[in-house]
């Protein structure tokens, strides 16, 4: 029988509170965000990662005990972009909005988190298939769906929360994989793509927040 895997340690080696440890360990993030985006993920290692950044290994180490824990720490600091867009959207009053001015504005706030992160292709495709990296896809995935159906319910919905969870799940599968690609266009493209997002998202809503039913 084959041995379990040892679980890999993804906590920092020590949390950067001085200046500049803060600023170093952005550094770290930054630079294997950029190497993500040229090498990707299988060929990405601690030693480009170092190189980078100017360091040795062996500094690098002091900070992060392997790739694995980077990578979480990259994909944690995205979640605090997507819960700070979520955060401001929750402000907003959305009883009091235009629906088709209320979802630009969605869009715009969520596809802005996306833009933030460089290789985020890269980085989601790892948080889902990665063992060590799962736990990240799916707090975010619980995150945006709970947002989103607190949202639903402002904007008039009178289905039961069973019902806007899985609207919330719709929403998100729709404009992840939607902003995904519009990262990666540029100009006319991109605003197209954009475009097509919205027509999908107002459909969805309209089909559903329209109607009466209270569904469970």
């Amino acid at each position: 029988m084959d041995k379990p895997q040892k679980k890999q340690n993804l906590a920092p080696r020590n949390a950067p509170v001085q200046g500049r440890s803060r600023e170093r360990s952005r550094q770290i993030l930054d630079a294997t965000s950029e190497l993500l985006e040229k090498v990707g993920f299988d060929d990405l290692n601690t030693i480009l990662i170092a190189r980078e950044v100017g360091i040795s290994v062996g500094s690098l180490y002091h900070y992060y005990p392997n790739k694995h824990a980077i990578l979480f720490a990259m994909g944690s600091r995205w979640l605090e972009e997507v819960e700070a867009a979520l955060d401001s959207i929750a402000l907003w009053p959305i009883e009091e909005m235009d629906r088709e001015e209320l979802v630009d504005k969605m869009l715009a706030a969520n596809l802005k988190a996306y833009k933030q992160q460089k290789a985020i292709l890269t980085l989601v495709q790892a948080m889902f298939a990665v063992p060590e990296l799962r736990e990240l896809d799916e707090r975010h995935d619980e995150m945006y769906i709970s947002r989103m159906a607190e949202v639903f319910k402002r904007m008039g919905s009178k289905a039961h929360i069973r019902e806007r969870e899985r609207m919330g799940r719709m929403y998100l599968e729709i404009t992840h994989a939607a902003c995904l690609v519009i990262v990666h266009q540029k100009g006319q493209r991109a605003q197209r793509t954009l475009e097509d997002l919205k027509l999908m998202v107002m459909t969805f809503l309209s089909s559903h927040l329209d109607s009466v039913a209270d569904l469970d």
